[in-house]
């Protein structure tokens, strides 16, 4: 294939993320955001090694597996990738792509692993508990758009009123915000000349206990860009934030919603970059959290605290997660959960320990782990702020068990041998990118580990990302750390 030349051919398969197989004649190029199935016009923009990668065109003929639209704005918006295939077949994708790639590393095992498919979301719905809107435009100078990226676009976006990921009351504050805001002929901040108001808005809804937390995020500029900034104008910057409180109050009040509204808050941010961060927080009602529920436990959950974004699908991932784990072998077992976020894991695995330990980078969220394991009567664990390559050299008990939670990019090239070092008889990886996961199993298998065996699970239905649960055991040490 040629750089530059537009080619038309079928997809055969999609490999994760989202990239789609395209075979034409003999040759193949990766398309992404193309289906299994379907027919694809595209253009090559990149040839590399004799492998091509092309962008997508025109979507010449549908796949057989898809069943239609079930949202105005599939395929504008960047949020979902699958939501044209039926949820089944959309399940059979991702558990190919993850079965693949785990094939891909553990082909060069000797002793036999076992794949146990993928386990799928309790809701496929209006199932995600935390939204991050973006404000801006649907195309240059247009009318105010509250909403998600425009597919392929940094700039443009578009107001997703009717997404099928979040449920009713998140569709209602984000048409209501936009509309008043619209109304009041308010400007957004554009990120290229890093002038105006109005930057995010951030929604979070406990699934369980229905507690809404809203926050708005604007620079500290004039609202109305253009005009002189004097002190009657900020006054009108205020009651503009009041009304933006009081317009969201009446809808709880009206009856308009099914949750409740815990705490609503103005958050100011000049940052350059296109961050959601705080400069300054305002509360202008209730509480700067809420509350959570998974499992039998209670979480308080923060404007910034990682949680799970489906609560449905974690009690599924976590109880996969402490499945795995088993029987301890007895109380005095000491478990490592390494990057524990808001110590979820910790303090489900806690009841069978006598210690657990986990270490976070982020303060805030171990500040919340530390008060989450309290409320829950739960004593015997311990959370430390810090890198987990560093803290690991600091902390002096030695763990019989430890459970891994990375981040995307998977742990830390530097911190992988001190894990491997500790020589425990089981270590459980819980990934949301498997192609990091992969790329640490090579280290784990080259270091005497073995994969008994792996399932995915599916946190987020209709995108491309997926989960996976693996349990590794040690299989013979011989105190050497082969770390390319």
């Amino acid at each position: 294939m040629k750089k530059g030349q537009v080619y038309e051919g079928s997809v055969v398969r999609v490999d994760f993320p989202n990239k789609g197989i395209v075979c034409v004649g003999d040759e193949t190029a990766v398309v992404k955001n193309s289906l299994p199935g379907q027919k694809v016009k595209f253009s090559v923009n990149k040839v590399r090694k004799g492998k091509a990668e092309g962008r997508l065109l025109e979507v010449t003929e549908k796949s057989p597996l898809e069943t239609g639209r079930k949202c105005s704005l599939f395929g504008l918006c960047g949020g979902c990738t699958y939501l044209s295939l039926p949820y089944e077949e959309q399940l059979k994708v991702k558990e190919k792509q993850v079965k693949r790639l785990l094939d891909s590393v553990l082909n060069r095992q000797e002793e036999a692993w076992i794949f146990e498919g993928i386990k799928g979301s309790p809701k496929a719905y209006e199932y995600r508990n935390k939204m991050e809107f973006s404000f801006g435009d649907e195309y240059k100078d247009g009318p105010l758009a509250l909403g998600m990226h425009r597919r392929g676009s940094f700039y443009d976006i578009v107001t997703v009123a009717d997404c099928k990921i979040v449920d009713a009351d998140y569709r209602l504050i984000l048409q209501t915000v936009r509309d008043y805001f619209a109304g009041e002929k308010v400007s957004f901040f554009h990120r290229m000349s890093h002038e105006g108001y109005l930057r995010h808005l951030l929604v979070r809804k406990a699934s369980r206990t229905g507690e809404i937390l809203v926050a708005l995020v604007t620079t500290s500029q004039n609202p109305w860009r253009g005009e002189d900034s004097s002190a009657e104008v900020s006054g009108d910057a205020n009651a503009l934030i009041a009304g933006f409180r009081d317009l969201l109050l009446t809808l709880e009040q009206d009856g308009k919603l099914a949750g409740k509204f815990a705490g609503i808050l103005h958050i100011t941010n000049d940052s350059i970059a296109d961050v959601v961060q705080s400069d300054h927080t305002e509360l202008l009602y209730g509480q700067e959290y809420f509350y959570e529920e998974l499992l039998g436990l209670k979480f308080k959950i923060s404007t910034f605290s990682f949680f799970q974004t489906n609560s449905y699908s974690a009690e599924v991932l976590y109880q996969t997660a402490r499945d795995y784990v088993g029987d301890l072998g007895g109380s005095d077992k000491t478990v490592f959960d390494l990057y524990s976020g808001t110590g979820t894991i910790a303090q489900l695995m806690a009841p069978a320990a006598g210690k657990v330990i986990g270490v976070e980078i982020v303060e805030e969220a171990v500040e919340a782990a530390k008060k989450n394991a309290a409320a829950n009567g739960l004593h015997n664990c311990e959370f430390i702020a810090g890198d987990v390559l560093k803290v690991l050299d600091e902390v002096e008990e030695k763990p019989d068990m430890i459970i891994l939670d990375p981040p995307r990019d998977g742990i830390h090239p530097k911190a992988l041998p001190k894990i491997i070092a500790y020589g425990v008889d089981h270590i459980v990886y819980i990934s949301c990118k498997p192609t990091s996961l992969v790329r640490d199993l090579e280290v784990f298998l080259e270091n005497g580990y073995r994969v008994d065996k792996a399932v995915a699970v599916d946190q987020f239905p209709w995108t491309a990302n997926v989960e996976t649960v693996v349990l590794l055991s040690h299989k013979k040490p011989d105190g050497h750390i082969n770390v390319k």
